[in-house]
């Protein structure tokens, strides 16, 4: 096999101290020989937190039980890689052939940090890493493998199953992917078997979105330890929330695969110079004097335009994306650690397996569906570091779609909530303070009235309230943007907004269609004909008005005549009352003759139709909504993470 690398070696200097107090620092070695005699007694040194070896009492209790295939759900922070270590050792094999162990991760920063660990804390067993050009023997006490490495050519046959007492899984909420199944079905654990090693998964956010059941490879959760609690409980950092309202319309950014918001249309809406200039100025505003800030974007390009957004600002932004070259990521991160520059902007890479504790500022400018993944870009500032007394979590809160996720619904808050610097004590007590609906319906983009009856409509006069204000005349709207007047015999007056206009020409247009005698012609009106072309709808109107005045008799067409104050005819409410239902009747006290007159004119000019129309445009609204909040609750029920059996 290829020797362990000194980098990581080196690195498991700061392990020792963590791990041990006033470790002896000059007695370690990058020679793992040497290394071994500094550090004999290590295991035996581990001081546990209490939840640390309760969750590991778990284990070994559901083991007992007979189960073989186990879930731990931890937050970030809570030290998964120690009880890792400890259960190696804890878990006894079932044969006297079964003695090593494997643990698999599916990104390099966790395969070395498993390696470190594991060679800090078993100096007396071999520990060898399965990734890329590093090759494992296969007969180590402990092999670290990347999933991918393990998985690529015939690499897993060196790995004998019945050799195996323990295969440990680090961020489980991979497990069902297609590579991590076929290593499981290697070693016997893609079912219930009493025969194949034991498997604990370990994850943060212990559940999927996709529809994928976890249950396909782990038959039940036996701890769980949520981010909240072990805030309360001191073993993570304290944390403040702010949640600042962006100009972001994400309302129209439609759903990927696993529910969460489509990457690149998501990227189209939030990276814009205005939203970027709203995150960038937030910052500066609400976090002064945060010395290691991390921002999560959306993609590349977002990544791009806000770390040059920050720059412009004077603040020293640098980036760190999938493709930015290893030594340079890793010197970067380095330099992050060491608070050489106060921003580090990100899209994807630090959502896991990150261990930078001196963040203390977490800045989220990409809008989520997923609880987990909004969880998991918290996580990364909720380590404990000696310099830092809390970590400041900034929410860009965009429009409120539906199934959006923010920091206060974490603690069943609406969406919506606005909060600056609350503590999570203060976001608990506001939830209290608070009458939570269980359904909030939210479209800013609604600009129809739902009407339950074309009688609805024609009876709503909230149209005519702006024309009515600038006329006395009897306007009456049919339409959005169209009006009419009526006049003598039929003829009527349309005032219409015309959205083709020019820039220099009429926005609003008048037309006269005079209505014909019996008999004349097939169609009862004649071509219509244009009376004017107006700038504005003020002098539409006044332009109309006039030519009424002087065309049309003003008993017919003033809204002040007392005629429209007396009751209704015969004929008005026969006509009306085909609308209504029999035990819905129209009488002559219910309504005046002018009300019934204008009614009737929307009726006469596509009443139906529009009602039509609105009512399609309801139903679809209502089935999207419907469509959304099951979406919602289906991602809600697989986010949510309970100790119990997992349905398969």
């Amino acid at each position: 096999m290829t020797p362990l690398s000194t980098r990581w070696l080196l690195s498991a200097r700061s392990i020792c101290r963590f791990l041990v107090p006033k470790y002896p620092l000059n007695r370690f070695s990058t020679s793992v020989t040497s290394h071994a005699i500094g550090a004999s007694s290590l295991l035996q040194g581990i001081r546990l937190r209490d939840y640390q070896e309760e969750c590991i009492q778990s284990v070994l209790s559901s083991l007992k039980q007979g189960h073989k295939r186990l879930g731990i759900s931890l937050a970030t922070g809570a030290g998964k890689t120690v009880i890792f270590t400890q259960l190696i050792d804890r878990i006894k094999s079932s044969s006297n052939e079964a003695s090593q162990t494997l643990i698999l991760a599916h990104r390099r920063e966790l395969v070395e940090q498993a390696a470190r660990h594991c060679t800090a804390a078993y100096p007396h067993k071999t520990v060898e890493i399965e990734m890329g050009n590093m090759h494992a023997s296969g007969a180590a006490d402990i092999t670290i493998a990347s999933i991918q490495s393990i998985n690529s050519g015939d690499r897993i046959s060196k790995f004998d199953p019945t050799r195996f007492k323990l295969v440990l899984v680090d961020e489980a909420h991979h497990i069902v992917a297609p590579g991590y199944l076929r290593t499981l079905e290697h070693f016997g654990l893609d079912e219930k078997n009493d025969e194949s090693p034991t498997l604990v998964g370990v994850s943060a956010t212990l559940s999927r979105t996709d529809g994928l059941r976890l249950g396909a490879a782990i038959d039940e959760i036996v701890y769980h330890k949520d981010y909240v609690d072990m805030i309360g409980d001191k073993w993570l950092s304290d944390v403040v929330f702010t949640t600042v309202e962006s100009t972001a319309d994400i309302s129209k950014v439609g759903s990927g695969s696993n529910g969460d918001f489509q990457p690149r249309e998501l990227s189209r809406v939030v990276n814009t110079e205005q939203v970027n200039e709203v995150t960038v100025r937030s910052w500066l505003a609400k976090a002064p004097g945060r010395k290691s800030t991390l921002v999560f974007c959306v993609d590349l390009a977002h990544v791009a335009g806000l770390t040059q957004t920050f720059r412009r600002y004077g603040i020293d932004a640098r980036y760190v994306t999938g493709e930015t070259p290893k030594l340079e990521r890793s010197e970067r991160l380095d330099a992050f650690r060491r608070r050489e520059f106060p921003v580090l902007v990100n899209c994807g890479v630090f959502t896991e397996g990150t261990d930078i504790p001196n963040i203390d500022c977490v800045v989220l400018a990409r809008p989520t569906r997923s609880r987990n993944l909004l969880v998991q870009m918290m996580g990364r500032g909720m380590r404990l570091h000696p310099d830092k007394t809390d970590c400041h979590i900034i929410d860009m809160v965009s429009s409120l779609a539906i199934g959006i996720v923010t920091t206060p619904t974490l603690f069943g808050l609406d969406p919506s909530e606005l909060v600056e610097g609350a503590s999570v004590n203060d976001m608990q007590r506001l939830k209290g303070s608070r009458e939570i609906r269980e359904e909030r319906k939210v479209n800013r983009n609604i600009t129809f009235v739902d009407y339950d009856s074309v009688f609805d409509l024609i009876a709503d006069t909230s149209g005519e309230k702006h024309i009515r204000s600038i006329s006395q005349h009897a306007w009456v709207q049919v339409a959005p943007n169209k009006w009419v007047l009526s006049g003598p015999h039929g003829t009527y007056i349309r005032l219409e907004k015309d959205d083709a206009a020019g820039e220099n020409e009429g926005k609003f247009v008048a037309w006269e269609i005079r209505a014909l005698p019996k008999g004349v012609s097939k169609s009862p009106y004649a071509t219509p004909r244009q009376l004017l072309k107006a700038p504005t709808f003020a002098d539409a109107v006044h332009g109309s008005d006039k030519y009424a005045s002087e065309k049309y008799p003003h008993l017919l067409i003033s809204r002040y005549q007392r005629w429209r104050n007396g009751p209704p005819t015969d004929g008005q409410l026969e006509f009306l009352n085909k609308l209504r239902g029999d035990k819905e009747k129209l009488t002559a006290t219910d309504i005046t003759k002018g009300k019934a007159a204008d009614m009737i004119t929307k009726l006469r000019h596509g009443a139906r139709g529009r009602f039509a129309t609105l009512d399609a445009d309801r139903r679809r609204k209502e089935r999207q909504e419907s469509l959304e909040q099951e979406r919602e609750k289906t991602m809600q029920l697989r986010e949510r993470v309970a100790v119990g059996p997992l349905p398969v």
